[in-house]
């Protein structure tokens, strides 16, 4: 039995600022070690239920999980593939859940100062269907497309409600609300005590929120770049609509992450 954990860092409690999630900057410092807390609670209740644990550090430089803080016996996927799976390369359909960790509001929304989608710097917001998409839009898909059920989430009030609504039953655990530039958190230990706990509530009923993949994907990024949206809209099947948005199709989400890959 496996389990896969992907893990990013602005749901995190208590991250509420940029400077917080770069590595090299003082202030990373009490970010990573939290964020490798809140990763290590959602493998010590995967372990206690005797599962197999890889964790996916999908934050930026993917080098922001202390590993020797973490419960022995789970494996650590640090750095990036370069591969379309991203956030969840080394998911395959050999595991019998995911998990998230310190996931956030999109880009195009509001509830966390950290809402983005992928990239800050050059996506605005992006959509999947004719709905605003969050990267947990975009990973649940993949984890479906791999017949892998979603079992649980923590991060802020927004992604937790987006998690419910689009994988009802699924466990989730809002460690933080955003209001403007601020964030109200919970306490770390906690957050700890409930992720636990909601972990191995969604492992226990794993079976019941196995989900189908879409058949069709119809997919839009608005970059904050024009220069970017012409540049992508180069690529196979891209369409610029707008100065700033493309679109393109794909039959299943590996087609649309590998054009993600490309274009963002």
């Amino acid at each position: 039995m496996k389990v896969f954990i992907s893990a990013d860092i602005e749901g995190i409690t208590g991250v509420s600022s940029w400077d917080e999630t770069e590595l090299g900057h003082d202030d990373h410092i009490r970010a990573a070690q939290q964020m490798t807390r809140e990763v290590s609670a959602a493998a010590r209740a995967a372990l206690d239920l005797g599962y197999e644990v890889l964790i996916k550090d999908a934050h930026d430089s993917a080098r922001n999980i202390l590993l020797d803080e973490l419960p022995r016996g789970v494996n650590i996927l640090r750095g990036w593939t370069s591969t379309p799976l991203s956030m969840m390369a080394g998911l395959d359909e050999s595991f019998d859940a995911v998990i998230f960790i310190g996931y956030h509001a999109p880009g195009g929304k509001d509830g966390n100062p950290l809402a983005h989608s992928f990239s800050r710097s050059r996506v605005y917001s992006c959509s999947i269907n004719g709905k605003i998409a969050s990267e947990l839009s975009f990973n649940r898909q993949i984890a479906n497309h791999y017949k892998v059920p979603c079992v649980f989430l923590s991060g802020d009030e927004v992604i937790c409600k987006e998690a419910q609504d689009v994988v009802p039953g699924i466990e989730t655990l809002a460690v933080k609300k955003g209001e403007g530039n601020a964030t109200f958190d919970i306490h770390p230990e906690d957050a700890l005590e409930l992720i636990y706990k909601g972990v191995t509530e969604g492992l226990k009923k794993k079976e019941e929120l196995l989900q189908e993949e879409p058949q069709y994907y119809h997919v839009s990024f608005q970059f904050r770049d024009h220069a970017i949206a012409h540049r992508a809209s180069f690529y196979p099947g891209v369409r610029k609509v707008s100065p700033y948005e493309v679109v393109f199709e794909g039959k299943d989400i590996m087609e649309v992450m590998t054009t993600k890959m490309f274009i963002v």
